[in-house]
């Protein structure tokens, strides 16, 4: 019993001393941690009575004399050098910035005097405090090189703090202004001083001052306005040319100016304004050029590539090429240097430059959609850089980069590409051999020149075609530039003609296809720059003046590229699934395109020019018919390069085999896909809208069964054999383009186009788009049609007003001669365009209401200058041509389109071709082709009397014009078929009428049946000769004579009448 009462005794007693012995424990830690915090509190309250006591005593110390807020008296060096190194050993930012200063501004007057007692670097010179005060001297200084990188210079009080901290290193890292030094006993001491000053500045730039400076240099000077002043930009430079000059500007320090403060962006812009004297000191150090020569290493270049990231590439690219600009000598002397070292920065740049906006693409003022992040405030100094980097395709550095090119003297007449030869070139035998004996003996000093001169000229139009390809913004600017330098594009052309051979240009492209190759470099350039400037130029500078190439050289430019852009797709030189998207190849397909264009619209080469003689036509064709993709792409791109009647038969022939794909046949009475439609005679537009615009295309292209009703409600006797529909398509088309009716306007040469007032119709565009429609059904018909469109609204059908190089001033004459004339005016006025007064827009009248239209948004406040002349003559162009009449032309466009495929539209290059397959050939009217394709009827055939009488007529008593009169009394077109009379549909016929049958009206296809079989002997000289245009038939009487004929048919023709007058 007592043992197990006992032990619950012994637990509790246990479990009280475990107790005990914890609490114990926790007493001696709870001791323990109130003695530390104790000694922390103690220490932190002894420091702070420290600090309170240093910085009273600072404050002491640096007390103002009386009178003055900043003027300290002097003290002497080891007192302060002894309250300073108080200072710095308990310094805070947040609390001692302005003891800093006071320190800064005294420690500055210090060194203007002699007194070695006051002159605070005097401690350097004591051997017992040379160290810690050189050590003291140094961390001062970084203390201050730290304030710059905080410090907004746009803040007025900030910025007296930023040119304090700045004296203060400038003066520490010069002996220059030390007046100390200038006793003549301090003299022999200059040397060991100097060298400290360079000790000084090594720390400074290891400790990090490139980046501080940057970091001021960028706060103050990446803005639209920048807020440094004179004094703190020179004083800046002067830090950061310092450690430069002092170690013999190595490669480790170039580097590092490099990168921190020539990637400043425009800060030698800035300089060149703020502060000239510093670019003199850039300019007496050579800088530029051991800029250059560091960059152009490898090493060195990949160590500024990939600590820059693209922004400041940019920024370094700019500064670099404003250096270039002032330093011209230096510029000549390292222009490959200076070539390789900007394609690099270019290329740099370029990797990050994309062609569409993405998530992680952002957009940049210069690069276009760009895959880094963009610095935000170096957007307000984008405009700065770009005055910078437009220096680069200035006429300055034109003239410099391409000094070799220019120096070269052009012939004023060279062996044309054409095989042509003038009187002068044939009759010069002794003129050759002398060359060819002068040439033989400087051939090796010769071919040295052509191959450094070619060197230079690739590299530079490498430069420029990549500055092209990632400066996108400036894509304009500098084609601008390079090709309105006066003599550039017609030397560069000149040296493609004597040094690009076509044949080994196309064997390196088969071994190799980038278009990095120097020849490829070249042309590229030239095409791009050709392209722009030629779209440019009116009728006045390309042919009158010939400036800058000779028509000569462009038609020489025509036969090369169109060699060039044939033999690379033809030959398979480049792969012809890339091909279309190749540079050399987009660049010259652009050019080739533009000057056949121009030769379209105004002749400059010869006959057949545009023609590719070493493939027949046949054999091109036989190609397209296996479907060899290269023949498609050719027939896409350049489809001149053959005969445009072998076009038109390719055209027919695509029609024809998507009517054998539907179906369709000759004998459409059966047809399923036939379309039976009722005309009233009075309401031809109205009911053949109503009932032709709903149907699909696709059934519009079937076969068209038309019943008219006249006017008395009755149906029209007679059967749709092509002949009613032909007549109701003739009439709709007549009518809906009639001016009065508002939907087509007449310019001064009665060519129609689009009304830009058509709105006041109802439902005006799908009207549009019906007569689009309609002329569509003509076309793939075959059915001519005499309607006159203005070569500009063809140029619109066909797409062509898309192309980047299309240009709407050089086809306004077709639309508005006098608005071109004054245009004209406007771009070659010699005065000062601003006193014209004129802006951004203009005032029309329509219908009676003044209406301003503005050529850009806000046009009204935008002055026309001498800068931007040629946008706006471009501009006002545009807006006529294309702008007022956008909705109008797209609906037409898409109704044309509908019936015609778009891919078959690119068989025909130019509006001439176009009006051609609407309205038929404009060659001279072959009636021997007529007479062969004849069909007789009612008793005449060939050998007839009256035939011959007509013939014989017809080819010899008539003019050109009654030829074209008669030719549309008998078939509504005054033009004959493209191909032809055999492909006239219905073939042209001449049947003998009655002169006593007064049922015979003419015009019903009953009458046409019965008078087939009946010719009277009797002498119709009271009835004039009919016609029945829908079938293309000539109602002739049997007259007597061949002066009665002869007068008849003249009368009949010249009335513009048809049954009417029979």
């Amino acid at each position: 019993m007592f043992a197990v009462k006992a032990e619950p005794k012994k637990t509790e007693f246990l479990e009280q001393a475990k107790s005990a012995r914890l609490e114990r424990a926790n007493e001696k830690k709870r001791e323990e941690a109130c003695i530390e915090i104790q000694a922390y509190v103690r220490s932190f309250i002894v420091r702070r009575r420290l600090q309170k006591q240093v910085r009273e005593e600072f404050d002491l110390f640096f007390q103002p004399c009386n009178g003055s807020e900043t003027i300290v008296p002097p003290k002497p060096a080891i007192d302060v050098y002894k309250l300073v190194r108080k200072l710095l050993f308990l310094y805070s930012d947040r609390s001692d910035r302005e003891r800093l200063e006071v320190l800064c501004r005294y420690l500055v007057a210090s060194m203007d005097t002699d007194s070695t007692r006051d002159c605070y670097i005097s401690l350097a010179l004591n051997k017992d405090l040379m160290l810690d005060c050189i050590q003291q001297i140094k961390d001062l200084l970084w203390l201050c090189c730290l304030q710059l990188k905080t410090l907004k210079p746009d803040n007025p009080n900030d910025a007296k703090s930023i040119n304090l901290h700045l004296h203060i290193l400038v003066t520490f890292t010069s002996t220059s202004t030390w007046k100390m030094l200038k006793n003549k006993s301090m003299e022999p001491l200059r040397a060991s001083l100097n060298q400290l000053c360079n000790n000084i500045m090594g720390h400074l730039h290891q400790s990090g001052m490139y980046s501080a400076l940057q970091e001021l240099l960028s706060k103050g000077l990446a803005r639209a306005k920048p807020c440094l002043k004179h004094a703190t930009l020179s004083a800046v430079i002067t830090l950061a040319l310092r450690p430069l000059v002092a170690a013999n500007f190595s490669e480790n320090l170039i580097n590092l100016f490099v990168l921190h403060i020539l990637s400043v962006p425009a800060v030698v812009q800035h300089l060149s304004v703020m502060a000239p004297e510093c670019l003199a000191v850039f300019m007496s150090n050579g800088l530029f050029k051991k800029c250059l020569e560091m960059l152009i290493s490898e090493q060195s270049t990949r160590i500024v590539f990939y600590s820059l990231e693209g922004n400041y590439a940019l920024c370094l690219l700019g500064n670099i090429i404003q250096l270039a600009d002032i330093e011209k000598e230096q510029l000549s002397t390292g222009l490959v240097e200076f070539t390789v070292v900007v394609s690099r920065l270019l290329e740099r740049c370029q990797k990050y430059v994309v062609n569409k906006k993405s998530n992680l693409t952002h957009w940049h003022p210069v690069l276009g959609w760009f895959s880094q992040k963009t610095d935000v405030r170096l957007h307000d100094a984008m405009t700065h850089v770009v005055e910078q980097l437009s220096l680069l395709w200035s006429n300055n550095i034109i003239k410099i980069l391409f000094a070799e090119l220019l120096a070269v003297e052009t012939p004023h007449e060279y062996p044309t590409l054409l095989g042509a030869q003038t009187p002068q070139q044939a009759n010069r035998p002794k003129d050759l051999l002398k060359k060819a004996f002068s040439s033989r003996q400087n051939a090796h000093k010769s071919n040295k020149q052509e191959q450094n001169e070619s060197v230079i000229v690739t590299l530079v139009c490498a430069l420029y075609q990549t500055a092209l390809s990632t400066l996108t913004q400036l894509r304009m600017n500098i084609l601008t530039g390079i090709s309105q330098h006066e003599a550039l594009l017609s030397k560069l052309w000149h040296y493609i003609h004597t040094h690009v051979r076509l044949k080994s240009l196309l064997e390196q492209l088969s071994n190799n296809s980038s278009s990095s190759l120097p020849d490829c470099q070249v042309l590229i350039l030239f095409c791009d720059c050709a392209s722009y400037l030629i779209t440019i130029l009116d009728d006045i500078e390309m042919y009158e003046q010939q400036l800058p190439f000779r028509l000569q050289q462009v038609a020489d430019m025509g036969l090369f590229f169109n060699q060039l852009v044939f033999r690379v797709v033809w030959n398979n030189v480049i792969d012809i699934r890339v091909v279309a998207n190749h540079s050399l190849f987009v660049g010259a397909h652009g050019l080739l395109t533009l000057l056949h264009e121009r030769d379209c619209r105004r002749q400059y080469a010869p006959k057949n020019h545009w023609l590719i003689k070493d493939v027949k036509a046949s054999a091109f064709l036989g190609e397209l018919e296996h479907g060899k993709k290269a023949a498609s792409l050719l027939l896409q791109k350049v489809a001149f390069i053959i005969p445009h009647k072998e076009r038109v038969l390719l055209f027919r022939k695509f029609v024809n085999g998507e009517k054998a794909a539907m179906g369709l046949t000759e004998s459409v009475f059966a047809s399923p896909q036939s379309t039976l439609i009722t005309i009233h005679r009075s309401r031809i537009i109205e009911d053949g809208y109503r009932q032709l615009a709903a149907i699909p295309a696709q059934a519009l292209k079937g076969v068209i069964r038309v019943k008219f009703v006249n006017q008395q409600g009755l149906d029209e006797a007679g059967i749709d054999q092509d002949g009613v529909f032909k007549e109701f398509l003739e009439e709709t088309i007549k009518r809906v383009f009639d001016p009065s009716l508002n939907l087509f306007k007449v310019t001064s040469e009665m060519r129609l186009y689009p009304s830009p007032t058509s709105s006041v119709q109802d439902n005006h565009l799908l009207l549009f788009e019906f007569v689009g429609r309609m002329l569509g059904k003509a076309v793939y018909e075959g059915i001519v049609v005499e309607v006159p469109f203005a070569p500009f609204f063809l140029t619109h059908v066909l797409g062509h007003h898309y192309r980047s190089n299309y240009s709407s001033i050089d086809e306004l004459p077709s639309l508005d001669p006098e608005l071109y004339k004054n245009l004209t005016y406007i771009k070659h006025y010699e005065g000062d365009v601003a006193d014209l007064e004129l802006n951004f827009s203009f005032d029309e009248d329509v219908m009676g209401r003044l209406i301003n239209h503005e050529l850009v948004p806000g046009g009204k406040a935008i002055s026309v200058t001498r800068e931007n002349m040629i946008y706006y003559v471009h501009m006002m162009a545009h807006f006529r041509m294309h702008t007022q009449i956008k909705e109008q032309s797209n609906a037409f466009i898409r109704g044309f389109r509908s019936i015609i495929n778009p891919d078959w539209l690119s068989l025909f290059s130019r509006a001439p071709e176009l009006q051609c397959l609407i309205s038929g050939d404009t060659a001279e009217i072959d009636m021997q082709d007529l007479r062969a394709h004849t069909q007789y009827y009612g008793g005449f055939h060939n050998n007839h009397r009256v035939i011959v009488w007509l013939w014989d007529i017809l080819q010899n008593d008539f003019t050109a014009q009654e030829k074209g009169q008669f030719l549309k009394f008998v078939t509504s077109c005054s033009k004959p078929p493209l191909l032809g009379f055999t492909n006239l549909e219905p073939p042209f016929s001449i049947r003998c009428v009655e002169v006593s049958d007064d049922q015979d009206t003419g015009d019903t296809v009953g009458s046409v049946l019965r008078g087939f079989f009946t010719i009277h002997k009797k002498d119709p000289i009271g009835r004039l000769p009919t016609s029945s245009t829908c079938f293309n038939l000539l109602k002739l009487p049997n007259y007597q004579r061949k002066a009665t004929l002869r007068d008849k048919l003249r009368y009949a023709i010249c009335s513009n009448t048809g049954f009417e007058l029979s």
